[in-house]
């Protein structure tokens, strides 16, 4: 499952350095270029994958790698992320300093302002950061789909006597410029740091390949506090971790990459699985990738399982079974709560509590929670909101010109249905 072998002498030292760290989670963010599906919920709270939250798979890493002690950042229209993370995440013992803690904005320094960037969302919490008395503090993004094992990566941070690890990975250059892009030297220590480049280099000798940072970072506990106050005094800084700290460190401490085939957690015949879904086009690929019969992601690995949230719900339903009206669904997951009734579903994912009824075709199509399709509509390439009542005989996949006069549609042909578009066509 690993890319590498453990042995019992190191399990033993990554479980002891674990208990002594802190992970930070930032999901406070809106993730803007998923459109109107987080206009009323933060990225890390969109639902992924049938039954999950974007948030679950961080969430999952931490308490699978042992790092228990976990702070979530909050701040943008953040109830469904709270709400979520009380709901499912609240069974770590308190008696054994196991917690996550929910730590949304609330002015604590003499500012009193809103988080302003990643750094300083993690400054104005350290008064409470400092009562827990890590030694490590491990920040983290809480909005990307992976499977990884951050005691690997903290093993490899005090191995190298660091002052920072930088997670990474590589991308093609065309997409680096969503990145913090980093240039190592032999051995992996950062040398140059740009965020979100327009021209990022690529890797000497790989053209086309960028190293990008994965927006992980490992920091010893008191060099954090130091130089997170430091960067609080600079009127001139974002106060952000990518595009103001990290490069204020480069060639003056030692901050060193971390490749993430080193500890993520993957298959042996399968490449490493790292997925941004932040565009409507990655977040429907994703959830239709895991239709597939042989997905890059693997949801059913026992070993590495990932944790939720799950309402008590009924199996889903399959029902009628005339030639021109049969429930049935092909090449897809269907959630709990799902009933198909008389309709036919291919190469789709849908969430809980999904409805399709009679006459109805859905393919190729996302259907996020609570969604009821009635009679004779033919979706194709969709994206539909959670909650949405599509109205009988709606058509959209078949004519991209009308569904983008009437939903959003992007370049490559996914159709985006929230319930105030629905409304508008009244």
């Amino acid at each position: 499952m690993f890319q590498g072998d453990r042995s019992g002498s190191i399990d033993t030292e990554i479980n002891q350095r674990t208990r002594r760290t802190l992970a930070l989670i930032l999901a406070g963010g809106r993730g803007s270029r998923l459109k109107a599906l987080t206009d009323w919920h933060s990225k890390p709270a969109i639902p992924f994958a049938g039954k999950f939250r974007i948030i679950d798979f961080t969430l999952s890493n931490c308490i699978n790698s042992g790092i228990r002690r976990i702070g979530v950042l909050t701040q943008y229209k953040a109830h469904s992320l709270i709400q979520h993370v009380q709901r499912g995440w609240g069974f770590l013992r308190g008696e054994f300093n196991e917690f996550v803690e929910l730590l949304p904005a609330q002015q604590r320094t003499t500012g009193e302002n809103w988080y302003k960037g990643t750094a300083d969302a993690v400054f104005q919490n350290l008064d409470i950061i400092h009562a827990h008395d890590p030694e490590f503090v491990l920040v983290l993004a809480g909005d990307h789909v992976y499977k990884m094992d951050y005691g690997r990566m903290l093993a490899a941070h005090v191995a190298r006597g660091a002052d920072v690890t930088v997670g990474c990975l590589e991308v093609p250059v065309a997409d680096a410029t969503s990145f913090g892009v980093m240039a190592v030297d032999d051995e992996d220590v950062v040398i140059e740091f740009e965020e979100k480049p327009e021209n990022p280099k690529s890797i000497p000798g790989r053209p086309g390949i960028a190293l990008a940072s994965m927006g992980i970072y490992i920091f010893n506990a008191q060099f954090l506090y130091d130089h997170l106050a430091k960067d609080a005094d600079l009127t001139e800084s974002a106060h952000d971790f990518g595009k103001d700290v990290i490069p204020s460190l480069v060639g003056r401490y030692k901050v060193v990459a971390h490749r993430f085939q080193d500890s993520c957690v993957v298959e042996e015949d399968k490449e490493p699985y790292w997925r941004d879904v932040g565009t409507v086009d990655a977040y429907w690929e994703a959830n239709i990738d895991l239709t597939t019969v042989t997905p890059a992601l693997n949801l059913y690995d026992t070993d590495w399982p990932i944790w939720t949230y799950q309402a008590q719900l009924p199996p889903a339903k399959f029902v009628f079974d005339a030639d021109n009206r049969r429930g049935m669904a092909v090449d897809s997951m269907v959630s709990g709560g799902c009933v198909v009734s008389g309709a036919t579903v291919r190469r789709s994912m849908l969430f809980s509590n999904v409805r399709v009824n009679s006459y109805s075709v859905v393919e190729d199509s996302v259907l996020l929670p609570d969604v009821d399709v009635s009679r004779h509509c033919r979706l194709h390439r969709c994206v539909v909101d959670s909650g949405c009542h599509i109205p009988a005989g709606l058509v959209v996949g078949e004519d991209p010109e009308e569904d983008a006069r009437r939903f959003y549609r992007t370049d490559k042909g996914i159709t985006l249905i929230t319930q105030s578009m629905l409304d508008a066509l009244e």
